[in-house]
């Protein structure tokens, strides 16, 4: 490692190269009458044009964000007139794709440029002289290694393992020029381990030296990470997908993917942030390796089960090839390389909000536990149904450069254009549904007057009542099928209720058990729950349990959470655990959470992460910010610095439960 560039990034120090710019290209634009095609073609060029180029000592691969901000192409009234006539998802820029580096990298920019539009064309040719103005800057340092790199890459293909890194580098920081956002990295290992394989066979690299490389490439991931903010600092979407089966069936881990772990491990940054492709036939010793990140406290690999997910992308229409090639966007939404416009996080159902409206509206009047599920589950197909209706006419700010990358003519879509719908909260509503099945209608020891004052009261003045549904009552997480048949029947209703609705731009509605930033917006919207869950409390994040469940250990949670029919709701969303960073002190705590996680995926869960936490040092992290700056959480589909957080995300972080085995 470049102890040297490490510390230089780790510090913060490159900052001091980046300035602001004061454009009011908005204004401008407007008064040109210009289309929003060709004002993000002139900000990209007056961008380019405004980077310097910079490069730090003994880096290898190098572009380095100089210009901190991106001026906005459309003023207010513009933009208010846009969303007034169509769908403007987020940010309304391209976000959440894996474009196709890879060819590109194979073939250079010029002969891309053969094929591009018009606006392609000029993005290409701005990113050919910002490169060179790298180049010229070698030259001027005399690093000779970079000008023989910058004077082939970006214009004409990679040669070896060093100038794909380059390429790119190159390539990925131009998509964030240019304005796009969660721009993923793809299945890294499918496609790259070409260029290292043919550099190892030649001598080029020892094992050392190109961990050494790749160490370095990781890195410039978080030179300029810090810009690209989502809703918390550090969900910029910087995924990276490694191993899995290609679509004969052969698993594709290798030299590089095996790197990719260690060079992770020992930079100890957020980003890029690793996902592992597993299934029953991965080896017990590769899930030893890639504990070992999980001890370094980053919060990744996340793993996804190729036994399961490849045949129900299939299901939803995906083709064989297609599939096999899965990657996950910027969180674990899984999306499709190249060719795939899904949006995968358009929209997101809460199911504590559908059992509370039954709760108060149904109740009463219900007869029998089946007859109130049922009022449950018209509540959720009612939700889908104005989910669904409400997306119309998808509209997203074009983006030439990422058009260039992509092998479709990402303005009008892909070969798919699905949308995903995250789902809030499953174990809040199991819970709840739990408690008012076992003590409302079958022990009939609580009323349903009773539980609705308590709820609406919440539990001020019912003590007792509050201890019972809190710490008594069933819980998902136990191995219990009372309720997590109830978990089983919930997921399969937001399947099914999706089912057979097209969107607006042909595509199909994916069911999913992720939460996003739900598990706290969503908890916020409704009061007290039949669970003994508190107002303002947040939900478990993504498909876990509630975050005071009395659960017997991990385990069991995983007994409770691979028993749901994941086909039916196969837009990602992990089960995600906690455990204390004591358990990894030794190899045997290793292999068992090596063991515990093959167990996972043998029983046919379909996404897991892990998160290693230390309850004493956040606390203490929450006091003295200044002393764990690299202290690293897990948050929901992604890793962050715990001091960058905003409170509400570090108190939910604390208070997950810290398993050990």
């Amino acid at each position: 490692m470049n102890k040297i560039l490490y510390n230089f990034i780790l510090n913060k120090e490159h900052h001091k190269f980046r300035h602001s710019v004061d454009w009011d290209l908005a204004q401008e634009y407007s008064n040109k009458g210009l289309s929003p095609i060709e004002r993000m073609s002139d900000r990209f060029t007056r961008l380019c044009g405004e980077e310097k180029a910079v490069i730090l000592e003994g880096e290898q691969i190098v572009f380095l964000r100089t210009v901190s901000n991106l001026p906005a192409i459309f003023t207010d009234s513009e933009w208010e007139e846009i969303k007034s006539k169509h769908y403007i998802h987020e940010l309304g820029f391209m976000s959440n794709l894996s474009p196709n580096y890879y060819d590109t990298i194979g073939v250079g920019l010029l002969k891309k440029r053969e094929s591009a539009d018009e606006y392609g064309k000029k993005a290409i040719d701005n990113i050919i002289a910002l490169s060179d103005k790298y180049l010229e800057e070698a030259k001027k340092q005399g690093r000779e290694d970079l000008v023989e790199i910058l004077t082939q890459v970006p214009r004409y293909p990679a040669r070896n393992f060093r100038e794909a890194l380059q390429f790119f580098r190159i390539l990925h920081f131009s998509l964030w020029l240019e304005g796009n956002y969660h721009n993923t990295v793809g299945c890294f290992d499918r496609y790259m381990y070409k260029y290292l394989k043919a550099d190892m066979d030649k001598g080029v690299y020892t094992y050392d030296t190109a961990l050494e490389l790749l160490e370095d490439f990781f890195l410039s991931f978080n030179k300029d990470s810090d810009i690209y903010v989502g809703v918390q600092q550090g969900d910029n979407g910087q995924s990276m997908m490694l191993g899995g089966i290609d679509k004969d069936g052969n698993d594709v881990y290798n030299l590089l993917s095996e790197l990719c772990l260690k060079a992770s491990c020992n930079n100890k940054m957020i980003d890029p942030k690793i996902n592992l492709r597993v299934s029953k036939n991965t080896p017990a010793d590769r899930y030893t390796e890639a504990t070992k990140l999980t001890k370094a406290g980053l919060g990744f690999p996340q793993y996804s089960n190729d036994d399961v997910v490849i045949p129900a992308l299939e299901k939803m229409g995906y083709s064989h090839n297609d599939a096999v090639n899965y990657t996950v966007a910027a969180c674990w939404e899984f999306i499709i390389p190249n060719v795939g416009a899904d949006v995968a996080n358009i929209a997101a159902l809460s199911y504590p909000k559908a059992v509370d409206t039954a709760l108060h509206n149904s109740l009463e009047k219900a007869n029998s536990y089946n007859e109130f599920f049922n009022s449950v589950k018209a509540e959720i197909e009612k939700e889908c149904d104005s989910i669904c209706s409400n997306i119309k006419d998808l509209w997203f700010i074009p983006s030439p450069f990422m058009n260039v990358l992509m092998d479709c003519d990402i303005y009008n879509g892909g070969k798919y254009n699905n949308f995903g719908i995250h789902g809030t909260g499953i174990a809040t509503a199991a819970d709840s549904l739990a408690a008012i099945k076992k003590y409302v209608f079958e022990e009939q020891s609580v009323s349903k007057a009773e539980l609705l004052a308590a709820v609406d009261s919440n539990f001020e003045n019912t003590p007792e009542l509050l201890h019972k549904l809190r710490f008594e009552a069933p819980k998902l997480g136990n191995n219990d099928d009372f309720v997590d048949s109830i978990a089983t029947e919930l997921l399969d209703t937001f399947g099914n209720a999706l089912k057979g609705k097209t969107n607006c731009r042909g595509g199909i509605f994916r069911a999913g058990t992720g939460s996003a930033m739900y598990y706290l917006w969503h908890a916020n919207e409704i009061g007290a729950s039949a669970d003994g869950r508190k107002a303002k409390e947040p939900f478990g994040t993504n498909y876990s349990v509630s975050l005071f469940a009395k659960v017997k250990g991990p385990v069991s949670v995983i007994a409770s959470m691979t028993k749901q029919h994941f086909e039916n709701a196969m837009n990602g969303g992990p089960l995600t655990l906690e455990f204390h960073q004591s358990i990894f002190a030794d190899d045997d705590g290793i292999q068992k959470v090596g063991l515990l996680v093959k167990n996972f995926i043998d029983r046919g869960g379909h996404q897991l992460q892990l998160n290693t936490v230390n309850l004493d040092k956040m606390l203490d992290a929450q006091k003295h910010p200044e002393n764990h700056r690299q202290l690293v959480v897990r948050i929901w589909g992604w890793s962050a610095y715990f001091v960058e957080l905003d409170k509400e995300y570090q108190d939910h972080v604390i208070a997950r439960q810290a398993y050990t085995v």
